[in-house]
């Protein structure tokens, strides 16, 4: 089954790099904090707009998430 909160195909690479990845590299860490935040509340913003509202939450939290562990590094 397809995992469209933590790997998403349509955000991968033909040879398998994750956008979320290329992302960090090009940012350096304060940068994709405040990406991850930002995006965080993008999906925040949109809950209830679209078809899956819970899917937008967990994105959210996903992240959050990885901001969270982008800080504690």
């Amino acid at each position: 089954m397809t995992d469209l909160v933590n790997h998403p195909p349509h955000y991968q690479s033909d040879n398998g790099i994750e956008c979320i990845d290329a992302i960090r590299a090009s940012l350096g860490s304060e940068a994709f904090v405040a990406h991850c935040r930002a995006t965080a509340m993008k999906y925040i913003w949109r809950t209830g707009r679209k078809d899956d509202a819970v899917q937008d939450l967990q994105k959210a939290i996903w992240y959050l998430q990885r901001a969270i562990d982008e800080t504690r590094l």
